[in-house]
């Protein structure tokens, strides 16, 4: 037996990295076995920038967890000297009756969340790059922006390293086992045991439970960089994060920043895939759709493709994420299907699981993430 701990995480990425720090937190003995290094490419947790907004399209019981991640956030950014969190504002546009529109404005009107509502003439007097639909409303948010992934990851390493953790990388799970009150966990690197066993593998995570009783599905999905041709009018400062709602197609583009450019991207309708077989060459065709949008709403950005990367987004059913107990196995914790929207969450994600697997209940509202749902 290589060691014995009160906690073990699967995958230290976005989840499993905040898992870790609020178990050490906790001032349990945790292992974090990844099987890259810390802060890959191989799965959703990177591209310099991910989203982070409060006025929810996806579903309003978000919010409440939105302020406890905002409130994380800010003490994890202060901690590590600052620069995690940028406030640029995130306009969602498309058409007033767009569901994912209605929905940021509902989501903002339910929790009481500052916000304004600006017409297509407004948009474009406030925000000259954007050449929005004729039909486009925009609902605006201050209290956004984007943060960056891989710091965010290693601050939480680092803080949980400070803490006691102790990280294993570049380590292959081949099997885990619970019974009784331990779950055995064998690597290529030996066999460790533990008390709880708290899974955040991502992509991975279908391959490692079997039981879930709901399929999770894998997409491809390609985020890039650009040039501007007009660089001040996209910059940080003069253009906020935004979501683009046309029809039954989103792009969402992250303002410049740094000397990587102007990231966009289509927020889903990627190719479905697994980890081994997903295609990470990049191709003409996936720059070509993403330059059209840019072309006709932000040609200020429509310069050379300085940049892009595939990751791929784990979902569920009906896309919202899953944090419960394995069914099978009351000492596995499981966390996954966050791709696409989820990276935000990671620290209330992490605290909840801590909660649950110290407490055996968490106070955050997560009820409605229960695989309880897909069985019902």
């Amino acid at each position: 037996m290589e060691g014995r701990f009160d906690a073990i995480v699967l995958g230290v990425g976005a989840m499993g990295s905040a898992a870790c720090y609020h178990l050490a937190r906790r001032g349990l003995k945790v292992l974090g076995i990844e099987q890259f290094e810390i802060g890959h490419d191989r799965g959703s947790s990177h591209g310099r920038s991910r989203v982070i907004r409060k006025a929810y399209f996806e579903d309003p019981r978000y919010v409440p967890l939105l302020h406890s991640a905002y409130r994380m956030w800010q003490e994890l950014s202060e901690q590590q000297g600052g620069g995690l969190i940028h406030l640029t504002g995130c306009l969602n546009l498309g058409p007033a009756d767009h569901v994912c529109v209605a929905g940021a404005r509902r989501s903002a009107t339910e929790h009481e969340l500052p916000f304004e509502a600006l017409d297509c003439a407004e948009v474009k007097r406030r925000w000259p790059a954007l050449s929005p639909d004729a039909d486009d409303v925009g609902i605006f948010e201050t209290d956004a922006g984007f943060l960056r992934p891989e710091a965010c990851i290693a601050a939480h390493v680092e803080a949980a390293t400070r803490r006691g953790c102790r990280f294993e990388t570049s380590c292959r799970v081949v099997a885990w086992k619970a019974g009784g009150s331990a779950v055995l966990v064998e690597t290529e690197r030996g066999r460790f045991e533990c008390g709880r066993l708290v899974i955040t593998a991502g992509p991975w995570l279908p391959q490692i439970v079997s039981v879930l009783g709901a399929p999770l599905r894998i997409e491809r999905q390609v985020q890039a960089w650009f040039r501007p041709t007009a660089p001040g009018l996209v910059e940080r400062g003069r253009l906020p994060v935004f979501i683009h709602f046309i029809g039954d197609r989103a792009f969402y583009c992250i303002p410049s920043f740094d000397e990587s450019g102007l990231k966009a991207a289509r927020h889903h309708g990627g190719a479905i895939t697994t980890p081994e077989e997903v295609d990470r060459t990049i191709h003409p065709g996936d720059e070509a759709e993403v330059r059209a949008y840019l072309a006709n709403h932000l040609p200020s950005a429509n310069g050379p493709m300085i940049g892009a990367e595939v990751c791929l987004y784990t979902n569920t059913p009906d896309e919202h994420f899953i944090i419960d107990w394995h069914p099978e196995h009351r000492g596995v914790l499981l966390a996954g299907g966050f791709s696409g929207h989820g990276f935000k969450f990671s620290p209330v994600v992490g605290q909840a699981l801590s909660e649950l697997a110290v407490d055996g209940r968490t106070p955050q509202p997560i009820e409605f993430l229960s695989l309880r749902r897909f069985t019902a």
